[in-house]
């Protein structure tokens, strides 16, 4: 009956908004994914298809917990766990902990749950873990970013109106700008300000402006440090020894013991409070020795 009540296609676009977790917990959507589609999720199981195409819809940081989704979707825990499993085995879930730096040169480590629409291998996500992501196979665009800006300062500057080969042999430059983190409205107001008037040679201004006003490369980025977590019994370990998202033992029939968590330190205090209460209560009543 449970099926019945939820499809891919009848999926309700978020009558009420999804629960969200904590500041920097929750859905973490993996990069460069192929555009949705109608038929993302065909080839999973009915179940599994329409909680894929749920957890797809929820935006990022979305708490996208077994608890908070039997809430939330006509299925139970139990239910919604082994769905949540195959999907990692599918390849569109990964579940594991990131550390993250502070300014001040301590870090913490917090959990992640990562989600990819579009299904994924071990190679990938090993690849992801260690912030080396492949890039993605889709047909190229026929015309790049950076072709189409240029393209398009004719309608808004006449006088920068460029033929199509202009538009090719420019777009190599725009491109070198986008990859030094300019954004489109940086690259056009660096191409249409202070413009001289009449423009004689708009290719020639254009190209030598590309060239003058080039940004600084940034900063090289810092690998992120990831780890995988088995989905079954939790216990983390490197994407090679967690095929599938499952570590050998839990692909065996047999889990490890899995690891102690820490609990947090106001928890622990708390806790430690509660113990001297109850043994100044004993003292009190004389039944503490």
């Amino acid at each position: 009956m449970a099926d019945a009540k939820l499809s891919p296609a009848s999926l309700p676009a978020h009558a009420s908004p999804h629960p969200m977790a904590n500041p920097g917990y929750g859905k973490r959507s993996a990069p460069d994914q192929r555009p949705r589609t109608a038929h993302d999720f065909a080839h999973l199981p009915p179940r599994e298809a329409a909680i894929a195409a749920y957890l797809d819809r929820v935006p990022d940081g979305a708490d996208i917990s077994v608890k908070t989704l039997a809430k939330t979707l006509p299925y139970g825990q139990c239910a919604l766990g082994t769905a949540l499993n195959r999907l990692q085995r599918a390849g569109h879930l990964r579940r594991g902990r990131e550390r993250l730096d502070s300014a001040s040169g301590g870090h913490r480590w917090i959990t992640r749950s990562w989600w990819s629409r579009t299904a994924r291998d071990d190679d990938w996500w090993a690849a992801f873990t260690r912030g080396d992501v492949p890039e993605d196979t889709p047909p190229p665009p026929t015309r790049s970013r950076a072709h189409i800006l240029l393209a398009a300062l004719g309608r808004e500057v006449p006088s920068l109106s460029l033929s199509a080969v202009d538009c090719a042999a420019l777009a190599p430059l725009v491109t070198e700008w986008f990859t030094r983190g300019a954004t489109e409205e940086v690259v056009r107001h660096a191409l249409t300000s202070g413009l001289p008037t009449p423009v004689h040679h708009p290719a020639a201004l254009l190209r030598r402006r590309l060239t003058d006003k080039l940004p600084p490369e940034p900063p090289p980025d810092q690998p992120p440090h990831r780890i995988l977590e088995c989905a079954e019994c939790r216990v983390p370990g490197p994407p090679e020894a967690l095929p599938g998202g499952f570590c050998r033992g839990c692909r065996d029939g047999y889990a490890p013991a899995r690891p102690a968590s820490l609990l947090p330190a106001p928890e622990i205090h708390a806790r430690a409070n509660e113990i001297r209460a109850a043994m100044s209560l004993r003292r009190e009543e004389g039944t503490l020795v």
